[in-house]
């Protein structure tokens, strides 16, 4: 297993910095993906700094932001998060929430197996024809999308770590659905006395394209001759909106009262969407409570006639540790993060991390 990861991992990374035309944050391509969900992070922790830790991320949250850091799981880690997007029922999007589910367990002294699974869902929608074009005559439906994600990252060193996730992704509504797989791969190095000194690699949803089928497909209409017949559309397929990250960070450590403050930098280099460039912190004290904020910008995201965002790339949260058991060996983190928008309400993201 661990030969088969180096290898995937190696293979994956050299493939895609090789191939610098695949991301240009291609303003020709915005819009053209499919999947999209799996841009958005549905952990609390980690989207309380706009996901930009790559290079220092840790647990189940990495499966998000890289996945090599799924190693640093050190027995058995569960993780629930809630996400009301862009105000939810009280927003512009109609009852549009995530719940994610995480579960990582170590095997031996230096892999660990993780899974967990996204489900996004935007509540009742009305359903409108070419002849019923006002809502609420024909009824509602509900799409609903799903993603399972089985991972494994392993120690090489204490200092390189690696991880390979493997995602199955479904999305649906009453009569057309969609499905696909993805791969996604990364490495962290950390260095330095404390290991205060991060850097870190990402690449997220390689796959083939996304493929939707159904008898949505198909409609009723009539010819020149008057004669009614049913069309067939032919299968629709997507692309991943594959990305590249790379990261770095760095922990200023302050022994009096176990005091890290943690800097952070992020470049996204997106398929389909314009570029991200991040800067954040991350302050801990006696490591029981921690607050993190982010700024994430892309070209013209200050620009109310050139944005190709709702986000306005302020991020910011907070988690509260409560170590209990002999040894205090057990621990449960609450978790809270807030995203913010433009003309869309913000996101908010509230979990718990049980570590046992």
């Amino acid at each position: 297993m661990k030969r088969i990861l180096i290898i995937l991992t190696v293979m994956v990374l050299a493939t895609t910095l090789s191939m610098p035309g695949a991301f240009a944050g291609n303003d020709n391509r915005r819009g053209t993906a499919g999947a999209t969900e799996l841009l958005i992070n549905p952990w609390a922790r980690s989207s309380g700094w706009g996901g930009i830790n790559t290079s220092c991320a840790r647990g189940i949250d990495a499966f998000f932001s890289n996945i090599a850091g799924l190693s640093f799981v050190e027995k058995t880690e569960f993780v629930y998060t809630n996400t009301i997007l862009n105000g939810g029922r009280t927003g512009l999007v109609s009852g549009a929430s995530i719940n994610a589910f995480g579960l990582a367990i170590r095997l031996g002294e230096a892999g660990v197996l993780g899974a967990y699974v996204m489900a996004m869902g935007y509540g009742d929608l009305p359903v409108t024809t070419e002849l019923s074009p006002e809502p609420g005559s024909n009824g509602t439906f509900s799409p609903t999308m799903m993603n399972l994600n089985v991972a494994f990252s392993y120690s090489f060193t204490n200092s390189i770590h690696g991880g390979a996730n493997i995602k199955i992704i479904t999305e649906s509504t009453d009569n057309i659905s969609g499905t696909g797989v993805a791969l996604d791969a990364g490495i962290q190095y950390q260095t330095g006395e404390n290991d205060e000194l991060k850097f870190g690699i990402s690449l997220k949803n390689i796959g083939p394209a996304l493929s939707f089928g159904g008898t949505g497909m198909a409609f009723t209409t009539v010819n020149d001759a008057g004669n009614q017949m049913t069309v067939q559309l032919r299968e629709s397929e997507m692309e991943l909106p594959t990305c590249l990250n790379i990261g770095v960070s760095y922990d200023f450590l302050i022994e009096k009262w176990d005091q890290r403050i943690t800097a952070a930098a992020n470049f996204t280099s997106n398929a389909f969407l314009r570029d991200n460039f991040g800067l954040g912190f991350e302050y801990s004290l006696l490591n029981r409570f921690m607050v993190r904020a982010a700024y994430v910008y892309q070209t013209d995201l200050l620009d109310s006639d050139n944005r190709t965002t709702a986000n306005t790339g302020i991020h910011a949260g907070a988690s509260i540790n409560f170590p209990f058991g002999k040894d205090n060996e057990r621990n449960l983190s609450l978790d809270y993060s807030y995203r913010s928008a433009v003309n869309l309400k913000g996101s908010h993201s509230i979990g718990a991390t049980f570590k046992f």
